[in-house]
């Protein structure tokens, strides 16, 4: 059983091993953003990746956004193998060779990290990652693009492969 990529944890799992602070923050947000401690820094123990949110009036706005930002930094910069068949999640989103996911979705981080575990494993063939996925490559590529590191990332792989960038 292959372990799951930190970005699919769910978030309670996530939070556990991650060292929470709270800041202030200036700027616009009236007295409270000012004076109450609102801005969270999450940083995950294991990786030393660490995410912040600042921009909502309340820590618990603030811990929400952070972690997402969290799980999409791990999808980014975290490699894990994959399984012998695609997620229960990524079958559960990819129907008929399409994929049903928006990138403000709390599954998209964990999509992301599939995918790009995937392609690690195919050489950054998108073609053959998305038969392994069980979608087009250009649905693989759609998601890519959501997340435009992610797809600046598979640029930079391929080109260290010596294949050529992909628009």
């Amino acid at each position: 059983m292959v372990p799951p990529h930190p970005a699919m944890l769910p978030p309670d799992q996530l939070l556990a091993a991650c060292d929470q602070r709270f800041t202030r923050r200036s700027g616009p947000g009236g007295q409270n953003r000012n004076k109450v401690e609102t801005a969270v820094i999450l940083s995950h123990r294991p990786t030393g990746i660490s995410a912040e949110a600042n921009e909502q009036r309340t820590q618990g706005e603030n811990r929400q956004r952070a972690l997402f930002r969290l799980r999409i930094t791990l999808a980014l910069e975290i490699r894990g193998t994959p399984g012998d068949n695609p997620t229960e999640l990524w079958r559960g989103r990819c129907r008929d060779g399409k994929l049903f996911i928006n990138p403000a979705h709390d599954d998209f981080p964990a999509m992301l990290a599939e995918a790009l575990d995937v392609l690690n494993a195919f050489d950054f063939d998108p073609k053959r990652a998305a038969e392994f996925l069980g979608c087009s490559s250009s649905q693989l590529l759609g998601l890519l693009r959501d997340e435009p590191k992610a797809f600046a990332l598979l640029n930079t792989k391929r080109s260290e492969k010596g294949l050529h960038s992909l628009k």
